[in-house]
C-alpha cells in the first residue's frame, strides 16, 4: 500500500512539474478538429467530464504500446465520467487515417492535426503526449510517455477526493 501511495505521489508529481515546464493554459477551449470522417469536433463538448487527450502518430511504436492502455480506460470508462479522444499529431491522409482506426479497433474518438509546437492545451514534445482536461475544461496535468490506464484513474480520483475534502472544508467554514 506504501509502494503504491508513492507510486501516486511521484506521478501526480510528475505531472504538476510537467504542468509547470510546459506553461500549460487554464483552459481547453475553442479547440476543434476533423475527426477520421472529417467532420470539426471541439473538445468544449466533452465539458463536464473527464477528457483524456493523447497525441499520438501511426508510426509511433511507443504509441502503440500505450494504445490498448486507452483503449481499455475508454471502455471501462465511457459511461462514468472519463472520455478519451485521440489526436493523431501527424502529416496523414484521412481515409488513410480511417482505414488505420478501423484496423486497430480504436473504439474512442481520432481527432487529426498536422504537428505543431504548441497546441491549445500546451507542447507536445515527443510522442505520445496526454492531457488531462477536468470537467469545468481546465487542463489538470500533462505527461509524455507512456501513461497507463491505472495512473490516470488514480490520479482523476486523488482530484476528485481533494476537490471533495476542498469543498467539504469551504462548507464547514460557511456554516461557522
Amino acid at each position: 500500500m506504501i509502494k503504491k501511495n508513492i507510486a501516486l505521489y511521484s506521478f501526480v508529481s510528475l505531472l504538476g512539474f510537467v504542468m509547470q515546464i510546459w506553461g500549460l493554459q487554464a483552459r481547453a477551449v475553442d479547440y476543434e478538429l476533423p475527426d477520421v470522417n472529417g467532420q470539426m469536433q471541439s473538445l468544449d463538448q466533452y465539458k463536464g467530464k473527464w477528457l483524456v487527450v493523447n497525441y499520438w502518430a501511426t508510426w509511433c511504436s511507443t504509441c502503440m504500446k500505450e494504445m490498448p492502455e486507452l483503449i481499455s480506460l475508454h471502455e471501462n470508462n465511457k459511461d462514468n465520467d472519463i472520455v478519451v479522444v485521440g489526436i493523431s499529431f501527424e502529416s496523414i491522409a484521412q481515409k488513410q487515417l480511417k482505414e488505420f482506426v478501423s484496423d486497430k479497433s480504436i473504439p474512442y474518438t481520432v481527432l487529426n492535426t498536422e504537428p505543431v509546437r504548441v497546441t491549445p492545451l500546451g507542447k507536445v514534445p515527443a510522442l505520445p503526449t496526454t492531457y488531462i482536461i477536468d470537467p469545468e475544461g481546465n487542463v489538470v496535468a500533462g505527461d509524455v510517455g507512456i501513461i497507463t490506464q491505472q495512473d490516470i484513474e488514480d490520479y482523476i480520483a486523488n482530484k476528485k477526493a481533494a476537490s471533495t475534502v476542498a469543498e467539504k472544508a469551504t462548507t464547514e467554514d460557511n456554516a461557522s
